[in-house]
């Protein structure tokens, strides 16, 4: 997760993202491509994750993810009003706008890794937790290629036992593309 997303990436993000996916709230499509007409507005969108801590957050959902179709948080007020947030960026437009978007493998995906920025508002406890969840991710994935480069060890020396070719060849070319 990168700090600083230029307004280019994320207008090519936005624009990607609208024609991938379907948002719940037709009225969501048009505040985005609000925001991607205006380089000083796009320029105080930031994409982040838990936007619900930010001083003014829009949670935007798509039709094929669980969670709330629109959320607009300004300071302790939450609206699921389109508009009234489509007015408020339209006169605050000094103001960081902290945007998430939930959709189905959004974690998997490069186009939002590459515009998602670290939230500075997530509570101390959140930041250390996610971390460790950084963390815990990095092992697991170590310890499953691990796994799988050992099954296709097995599977190998199996094959070579047998004296199987087809077998050997198969395997020691998904391990090669490990």
């Amino acid at each position: 997760m990168g700090s600083i997303v230029s307004v280019l990436e994320k207008k090519d993000f936005v624009k990607w993202f609208l024609n991938h996916y379907q948002l719940k709230k037709r009225e969501c499509v048009w505040l985005l491509n609000y925001l991607v007409s205006d380089d000083q507005l796009m320029e105080r969108v930031h994409f982040v994750e838990k936007a619900e801590y930010c001083p003014k957050a829009i949670i935007m959902s798509t039709q094929c993810a669980d969670g709330v179709p629109f959320r607009f948080y300004k300071q302790n007020v939450l609206t699921t009003d389109a508009e009234k947030s489509f007015h408020d960026i339209r006169l605050n437009q000094e103001e960081d706008i902290y945007l998430e978007l939930n959709f189905n493998s959004s974690r998997l995906t490069p186009e939002y890794a590459s515009v998602l920025e670290e939230n500075p508002y997530l509570p101390e406890n959140m930041t250390t937790d996610r971390k460790y969840g950084v963390w815990a991710e990095m092992v697991l994935d170590q310890s499953l290629s691990q796994f799988r480069k050992n099954s296709l060890m097995e599977k190998i020396n199996k094959a070579l036992d047998q004296k199987d070719e087809k077998s050997f060849q198969k395997w020691s070319f998904e391990l090669r593309n490990l």
